[in-house]
């Protein structure tokens, strides 16, 4: 009779999983750094980084969202409810469903949480102004150096386009210990491959990329206006990722800066805050300002400012760079000590490598022990570098990761056949006191390895873990000399893997 119970458990079990397919996985975990590949519908793609990523998306939801909003919390649900001072997508709904389904199929607890919530936090910057927040943390600074035709011809670069950029953020363990790098593949038609790359939690795009375009969010810090209720603005991060994620926002049969700039053009009102956003595009491009520009907007007239290299701003060549303050608009000519430090390392403007124009804004652009994130887009090459802010160190002070987006934008149906699809993995029992079995499906790839790890990333090496599969895709594993706990059982086959959340008990 108990083993009749059992098998129907499992039954049970296994149908329960069969009703939500987790698709993606995830391409690399570094501690600080998890980069997970998702793909589907918005819901699909939600769910899948929710259970993919759940206890760094509660981290950072408990340990530095919560604590901005505090007591604001509910205001903050009721604006967005109204939708008439911040706008977002229904789409948009649907996505932080999944994801908050997500951290709940993997056993984690979402009741202190609403869909709402994770909208809030995707428009931080826009509540801190419209209701008064910005004194509650310090806003990313940031700064960014463009360089493109002119500028790299006769480098490595050969005239291709590119962009390093400072993310500037505050240095508390949750914003460090969580930062995310998410590659989307939509299956929706008009929509593209793109990568977000920020926090846990992110569903909007704070810097994002896809295969020809980046676009990357500033601070105005000289701004001192703030945006109002009932102004139908919409959230600026949710404002880049439409213009990444949409296949040719504007539908002129090209994707470059003029799909973001139609997009901010839109806005009668204005954005919420003062931004700065550089955008760069590949240098195939017809002119400099469909390959690089600098917008510069804000709640207040003149609300939409664009900036392109045929501006005078003291910056030689095919070069832009921007931090946070105003240039253009009111022809303020704000230049900051960076600016000027830049500006002096720039020079000529020309002969500038792809290695060079990493370093000037290394060297002379830097925000100390603030930079979070800094990193390198070359569109033409599908190359990503990202440096992190990590062991006490500002992020331009450590190595960079080097990231193949052509490899990480590859349609999901290029996956190998040795990749294992998560919801046809079965492991039982669920919590576990002494033994786990694992259950693959025939899949045809016979290397197989399976990794232990807790919810920090350590690896568990006192386990009975099999190395490779057996005849029957069966495997045991020894838990009874780990702690008590909630785990992370990782399934690596061939170049992908995928994991299983599991309970340990006493």
């Amino acid at each position: 009779m108990k083993k009749a119970i059992f098998t129907l458990c499992l039954m049970f079990c296994f149908t329960g999983m069969k009703a939500q397919n987790i698709n993606g996985y995830i391409v690399s975990d570094t501690g600080n750094l998890t980069i997970i590949k998702v793909w589907g519908s918005h819901y699909e793609r939600g769910f899948a980084y929710g259970y993919l990523c759940p206890a760094k998306i509660l981290s950072m939801m408990n340990d530095y969202i919560l604590p901005i909003f505090g007591s604001n919390l509910p205001l903050a649900r009721q604006i967005l409810q109204q939708g008439n001072s911040l706008v977002v997508d229904s789409i948009y709904y649907d996505e932080a469903r999944g994801l908050l389904a997500g951290i709940d199929s993997a056993g984690y607890d979402i009741s202190a949480f609403s869909y709402l919530d994770v909208i809030a936090a995707n428009c931080l910057l826009d509540f801190a102004s419209i209701a008064g927040l910005k004194s509650k943390f310090t806003s990313p600074g940031c700064s960014s150096l463009m360089s493109w035709s002119a500028a790299t011809t006769g480098t490595d670069l050969n005239g291709k386009s590119v962009i390093s950029r400072h993310l500037d953020w505050e240095n508390t363990s949750a914003i460090i210990n969580n930062q995310v790098i998410v590659i989307h593949i939509p299956s929706e038609l008009n929509e593209q491959p793109w990568a977000m790359i920020g926090f846990a939690g992110q569903i909007s795009s704070l810097s994002g990329v896809n295969a020809h375009i980046g676009v990357f969010q500033h601070m105005m810090s000289d701004f001192s206006g703030s945006g109002q209720l009932n102004h139908y603005y919409e959230p600026i991060w949710f404002s880049l990722r439409k213009a990444i994620e949409t296949v040719d926002y504007n539908n002129d049969g090209k994707n470059n800066t003029n799909d973001l700039c139609s997009i901010l053009s839109a806005h009668a009102n204005g954005y919420a805050d003062g931004y700065i956003i550089s955008m760069l595009a590949s240098a195939n491009n017809d002119s400099s300002n469909l390959i690089a520009q600098v917008a510069e907007v804000t709640p207040a007239s003149p609300y939409i400012t664009f900036r392109g290299s045929e501006f005078p701003d003291s910056i030689n060549s095919d070069n832009l760079y921007c931090a946070n303050y105003e240039i253009k608009r009111n022809n303020h000519y704000h230049f900051c000590d960076r600016y000027i430090r830049t500006m002096h390392a720039v020079g000529s403007g020309t002969g500038i490598s792809g290695q060079r124009n990493l370093e000037i804004l290394r060297d002379s652009s830097n925000n100390g022990i603030y930079n979070i994130q800094f990193m390198q887009f070359i569109p033409d090459e599908g190359r990503l570098k990202i440096s992190l802010h990590k062991h006490g160190k500002p992020a331009f002070m450590n190595p960079p990761v080097s990231l193949d987006l052509n490899d990480l934008f590859s349609d999901v149906s290029l996956i190998p056949s040795g990749y294992i699809d998560k919801q046809n993995v079965m492991l039982y029992p669920n919590p576990v006191k002494e033994y786990l079995h694992l259950a693959l499906p025939a899949s045809g790839e016979e290397n197989v390895s399976i990794e232990i790890n807790d919810m920090t990333g350590k690896k568990f090496s006192g386990v009975s873990v099999p190395a490779r599969g057996n005849n029957h895709n069966v495997f045991t594993i020894d838990v009874n000399h780990l702690p008590a706990g909630i785990y992370v059982c990782r399934i690596i086959s061939f170049k992908h893997s995928t994991t299983k959340i599991f309970t340990k008990t006493k």
